[in-house]
This record gives structure tokens, sequence and C-alpha cells, in this order.
């Protein structure tokens, strides 16, 4: 086959450019969000240590959400049924 052959064709280049230019602006409103932090006397290490301490704290919820979600194929209940036995929140 051409190289050709393996270009994508015009939409999906427009859909390229599009995904290119929403990542730029996202790249650009964190770098703002960022400046902003620092403005109001955040250290970089502490927003490194912040968002550190944000990914375990997700890496446990969802081991957390599994193991309740084990439970309730165990008990043959859904997992919205075992919150109130373990004193949690739905929004938890």
């Amino acid at each position: 086959p051409s190289p050709k052959s393996f270009q994508p064709n015009g939409a999906s280049e427009e859909a390229l450019r599009c995904e290119i230019e929403e990542l730029k602006q996202k790249d650009l409103a964190l770098d703002q969000e960022i400046a902003q932090l620092l403005s109001e006397g955040y250290s970089l290490e502490e927003l490194d240590k912040h968002i550190s301490l944000l990914h375990e704290y997700n890496e446990i919820k969802d081991a957390g959400q599994m193991l309740l979600g084990k439970l309730a194929v165990i008990r043959g209940v859904t997992t919205k049924q075992l919150y109130p036995e373990y004193d949690l929140e739905l929004s938890d």
C-alpha cells in the first residue's frame, strides 16, 4: 500500500485539528490556574504534593468501590444498598 493510503481523510484531519485545539485550550487554562495558585502563595512543591495525594485518594476510593461492588454481588444487593450499612453518603 502507498503511504497515501495511511493518511486520514479530510474529516478525520479536521477532527484531529479540533482535538489539538481543544487540548491547547485546556493546557492554557491549566497554566492560568497554576499561575493563579502561585500568585495566591502556593508553591509548586505544595501543588505537586496535593496532586499526588489526590491520586492516592482516588486509587484508595476506587479500591473501596471495587470491594463494595464485590460484596454487593455476594449479597445479591446493589452497591447503593450497602452505603447506609457502612455510614457512607451516596456522594462519596
